[in-house]
């Protein structure tokens, strides 16, 4: 793969930028494809599978180890994301970023499974946070393939063509028997593959004021923090609503992650039949984002958000209750899958694909309404680094009850540590619940007429391109 520097594209020949070819976008949307394989296949999947066998740390150990792997991962990458944003808004050159941040999530993905448990945990760490990083760098390189009047779109095309990507690796392993040490090599192959045409049929443009990043630029990252965070709490309801983000975004990041294993540990299922329930629970994620997208115009975020959020809290409750509905093996102790356990589990299940997807529209458009347009990408900045922070002590939280109750309760311990989700939900929920969305300086422009007008789309994708 190679990233390369096209000319600088005058404005008034902006329809002659070859990165606004069909094919150019194509490529650019297919990226999404290729980095959803690696969050699917192995960050949902694989990776808690492979470092919870017997033959490596086991089942208590395993949790706590893949827990600190991806907070440590995601927590780093969230400390130095000022200085990553501030390389990508430099000039001309994401391309480059880009890609050694792909190459760098890629080549420790593809030996993971040939690798010695502890050298796996570090690699996984290693290739987790470059894939968390090559997200900015991707985000901004939507600037390259569109113009302002067709950002959003290209953007909603790409999160699509994304979740295609969960479905064709799931049907992949599904179908292929594909056992999770050969899963690493092959989500590697696939990721690289995919990601190629980006770097060959998208270029950056030369900007002719970009210069190097200075010591200055890193320390100006930092300070800009420090200013939105003043500039939030100038606005009602943002910092309470920004603060209850972080407490039910703790359950839903923590949920993405431990869902297999707890299907695998918990219940009884085989690793290929807890990636068909993931596959399950995508398909309902796809179908009812367009139906809490639906709400969320007509009835407003706040309202949506909230329905969402009790729905989670709902399927957390009914995971728990099916965790006792399931037999045991009497000679091992394992759990073994009965007809009303796995059936509850499987409708908790739907009820969480559906609220996120739902989590994912409303609390978006949610943020728009409360952010003033002038600082609709700055805002979104201190979104993304809540959610990220919620990650980080999901995880490690989740990870410490399981490790520390599972000899002793077995099952339920992973019953004590959704139960855990469920309290964070719920403070999520009250946090929340008072927050207007009807604020007179929001991103939505209201006229004198009485109608309300949507954002400029200039401050949607700036929206878009800052979450990640």
């Amino acid at each position: 793969m190679s990233a390369s520097s096209a000319p600088a594209i005058p404005h008034h020949d902006a329809a002659h930028d070859p990165n606004l070819r069909t094919r150019a976008k194509a490529a650019w949307s297919l990226y999404d494809f290729a980095n959803t394989i690696f969050s699917f296949a192995i960050v949902s999947g694989a990776m808690g599978q492979w470092l919870i066998a017997d033959d490596r740390f086991g089942p208590a150990a395993g949790q706590l180890v893949f827990s600190i792997a991806v907070a440590v991962s995601v927590g780093l990458n969230a400390f130095v994301s000022p200085i990553l944003g501030a390389l990508s808004d430099r000039g001309g050159r994401r391309l480059p970023f880009l890609l050694a941040f792909t190459a760098l999530c890629i080549a420790p993905t593809a030996v993971i499974g040939i690798s010695a448990p502890v050298v796996g945990a570090l690699l996984f760490t290693l290739a987790n946070f470059s894939y968390q990083a090559a997200l900015i760098y991707y985000d901004a390189s939507l600037k390259l393939v569109s113009t302002p009047a067709t950002r959003g779109r290209l953007s909603g095309i790409g999160t699509g063509i994304g979740y295609c990507g969960t479905v064709f690796v799931a049907l992949l392993i599904q179908f292929g028997g594909i056992g999770v040490d050969q899963r690493f090599p092959l989500s590697a192959l696939l990721f690289a593959l995919f990601a190629i045409p980006v770097f060959v049929l998208v270029h950056d443009h030369r900007d002719h004021d970009a210069r190097p990043v200075t010591v200055s630029d890193f320390v100006h990252s930092w300070d800009q923090l420090k200013r939105t965070v003043a500039h939030a709490r100038e606005v009602p309801g943002l910092p309470r609503f920004l603060v209850g983000r972080f407490f039910y975004s703790d359950a839903v990041n923590t949920v993405i992650v431990v869902m297999t294993v707890v299907a695998v540990e918990a219940v009884g299922f085989t690793s290929l039949q807890a990636n068909l329930i993931l596959l399950v629970l995508t398909l309902v994620a796809i179908a009812m984002s367009f139906v809490w997208g639906w709400a969320s115009d007509h009835y407003g975020p706040r309202l949506t958000l909230i329905a969402v959020l009790i729905s989670w809290a709902v399927g957390l409750v009914l995971g728990v209750i099916s965790l006792s509905l399931n037999g045991t093996d009497p000679t091992t102790g394992d759990p073994v899958p009965a007809m009303p356990g796995v059936a509850l589990f499987i409708v908790a299940g739907a009820i969480l694909g559906s609220g996120l997807g739902g989590v994912q529209v409303a609390d978006r458009v949610f943020m728009i309404r409360l952010s003033p347009p002038a600082r609709v990408g700055e805002f979104f900045g201190v979104y993304g680094l809540v959610g990220k922070a919620s990650q980080v002590i999901g995880q490690l939280l989740y990870g410490a009850i399981v490790f520390v109750l599972l000899d002793s309760m077995g099952v339920g311990a992973y019953q004590v540590a959704i139960l855990s989700l469920i309290v964070t939900m719920l403070i999520g929920l009250w946090l929340v619940w008072p927050v207007r969305d009807t604020w007179s300086g929001s991103g939505e422009v209201h006229r004198h007429d009485g109608e309300t007008h949507p954002l400029e789309l200039r401050d949607i994708v700036a929206a878009e391109s800052a979450e990640s």
